[in-house]
């Protein structure tokens, strides 16, 4: 387990860019935190980690957001999934089978189904207006090497 309080939107933003260059190709990052606490923060640092060019922004309309990049980038939204034929039908499965890295906001929608998967966790809590503790679990502190 690791553990992280961050100070800001951009110290947030950063944690997100350092554990990106950590995930091996199909990686799960399942999120649980509340509304605002910085998840889709976390996930705009992700994304630029990944290479990842398009504005990233939260997936609650649209269930998942797309980020084309050299190591492709799947956000999605669970809030309002709570089936395995909800997920699939959402394309979930075939984003982590293309080797895309998927982070799910809402994770405990689908904590069950996810954790066969066998997720990196990250919990975010809000301590104050701008700082965060971030605990993240289950994923490799070796860097993995990409292609």
């Amino acid at each position: 387990m690791e553990e992280y309080i961050t100070r800001s939107r951009e110290e947030t933003v950063a944690l997100g860019r350092s554990l990106a260059a950590r995930l091996a190709p199909g990686s799960l990052i399942a999120f649980t935190g509340g509304l605002g606490v910085g998840k889709t923060a976390f996930c705009q640092g992700l994304a630029e980690g990944l290479g990842c060019t398009d504005p990233v922004s939260s997936p609650t309309f649209a269930i998942v957001n797309y980020y084309r990049g050299p190591r492709p980038f799947a956000h999605f939204d669970l809030y309002r999934i709570h089936s395995e034929s909800d997920l699939a039908a959402a394309g979930f499965y075939d984003y982590l089978d293309q080797g895309a890295i998927v982070a799910a906001e809402w994770s405990e929608n689908c904590a069950e189904l996810l954790a066969l998967e066998h997720p990196i966790t990250i919990e975010i809590q809000r301590l104050d207006e701008t700082t965060r503790r971030i605990t993240i679990q289950n994923v490799s502190s070796e860097k993995e090497i990409t292609k």
